[in-house]
């Protein structure tokens, strides 16, 4: 029963469920911050109302969606202080720039823009306006980026110094810290990724309107437009995502080894890839495997005759390094997280380029089963991204930032177990309850569709925008 009531184990339990149910609201509010804001430059180029009313829409599932984001991050901050005191103290005078430079420069950019948006459509001259949702747009990207600033120092710490008289890390180069190679290479990855889940949803609400043969003005060019930014973000993941695997064996070569449950060093042919693997519960002995020679070498160093240390060589090297312990992670999350991420996001992309085909020269499907697909493939990006974000922390377990300072030594010492298990409790009941009621709101936004086409000026025959309150 102790065992249960260990705060640390509590701790992380916590964080990780409340950052992913976080991350439910994130990519959409990035992905949707720019198709809003691409249906409204569409509409202000070229006056169809099509595109007027698409913008209307969508921007009610944003900022149902903004809301909650908000809500949830917030709680994330005071988990710090909380449950991670000496994790703060150690390393908050670093990590606590660029969540900084986020709340002061990113949100309050994001949040008043957003404003200015919503109350400002009677108010404001067609591309002022159109300018504030692009500003919000931009808002809520540099959001994301100065957040992965602060991962990647977890990831790859630079720009520091230790003062030992303090005991802490302290910045020396917020310029160094921002240009960090994780967070160059997570970044675009990350904000492509969130490009394909906001195009899922697209996809998703479009097939579900046209199915039912409704609303075809303005779902024909909304389900054109998600098809191709799945096609084309995706795309885009996948070469980002080769760049961050590469910056990634150069960091914490240990997290690729465990991605490949790689235990000996490999070289050329031997470091291949698995594609399926069986193997003893501890992971250490494979009975069974699918695999693609030289692909785990091509992907680790571009080469096909590359060197790809293996868990039991670097276990070794740490230990030189940082003193006795075991610095691998658990193998069978990273393995199986590491392939439902690419296998997700792959099948998404598959989803999207079929829709094209089926779709093209005007053409809508006949099957049932084929838009019935389309509806139900929303999850597939938003997982994917999911289990990205549980490869990315959990492969760099011991470690809580690597090489510094281990998990276990950033809980608060003051905490007890009892304590963490009350507000996660408390935490789960809250957010279930907000979840219920984010489904209903979104459900009943899409299963509305569009508002009826607002009626030309008697006179000039302009097309004012219908003052909408969200």
């Amino acid at each position: 029963m102790n065992e249960w009531l260990d705060p640390l184990l509590l701790s992380r339990w916590q964080f990780g469920l409340t950052t992913v149910y976080h991350f439910l609201f994130v990519p959409l509010t990035i992905g949707l911050s720019l198709t809003v804001a691409l249906f409204q430059t569409a509409w202000v180029r070229t006056d169809k109302v099509k595109y007027l009313q698409l913008t209307h829409f969508f921007g009610k599932i944003f900022l149902i969606n903004f809301a909650m984001g908000v809500v949830t991050g917030i709680v994330q901050e005071f988990q710090f202080g909380m449950n991670w005191s000496d994790y703060s103290r150690f390393v908050g005078d670093v990590f606590g720039a660029p969540l900084a430079f986020e709340g002061i420069v990113a949100f309050f950019l994001e949040a008043t823009f957003i404003g200015l948006w919503i109350f400002g459509w009677d108010k404001l001259p067609r591309k002022l306006h159109l300018a504030t949702i692009w500003l919000v747009t931009i808002g809520s990207t540099a959001s994301a980026y100065f957040i992965i600033a602060a991962n990647a120092f977890m990831q790859n710490p630079v720009a520091f110094q230790i003062n030992e008289a303090k005991g802490r890390a302290e910045l020396t180069n917020i310029g160094e810290l921002l240009s960090n190679p994780i967070a160059l290479a997570a970044f675009p990855h990350t904000i492509f990724a969130c490009f394909m889940v906001s195009a899922g949803l697209i996809i998703s609400v479009a097939a579900w309107h046209l199915y039912r043969n409704q609303h075809l003005d303005t779902m024909r060019p909304a389900l054109k437009l998600g098809l191709w930014m799945m096609v084309i973000a995706g795309i885009g993941t996948t070469l980002m995502g080769d760049q961050l695997s590469l910056a990634m064996v150069d960091a914490q070569p240990m997290k690729m080894a465990a991605a490949e449950a790689l235990y000996h060093t490999a070289t050329g042919a031997n470091a291949s890839f698995s594609i399926f693997t069986l193997g003893t519960p501890d992971g250490v002995h494979e009975l069974f495997s699918i695999r693609v020679p030289y692909l785990l070498s091509l992907l680790s160093t571009h080469s096909f005759d590359g060197t790809v240390e293996g868990i039991n060589n670097l276990q070794a090297q740490y230990v030189q390094l940082y003193g006795p312990g075991d610095y691998t992670p658990i193998i069978w999350v990273t393995y199986w997280s590491f392939r439902w991420m690419i296998a997700l996001g792959v099948l998404h992309i598959l989803v999207a380029l079929t829709g094209l085909w089926l779709t093209r020269k005007g053409r809508m499907p006949k099957n049932k089963w084929v838009w019935k697909a389309a509806i139900w493939s929303f999850p597939l990006s938003l997982a994917a991204m999911i289990v990205g974000w549980v490869f990315t922390e959990m492969g760099r377990q011991p470690w809580l930032v690597f090489g510094l300072l281990k998990t276990e030594d950033g809980v608060s010492p003051g905490v007890s177990g009892v304590e963490v298990l009350i507000s996660l409790i408390a935490f789960t009941l809250i957010y279930g309850a907000l979840a219920v009621v984010e489904f209903k709101l979104i459900i009943k936004a899409v299963q509305k569709g569009p508002e009826d086409a607002p009626t030309p000026h008697p006179e000039s025959g302009e097309i004012a925008p219908r003052v909408t309150v969200y």
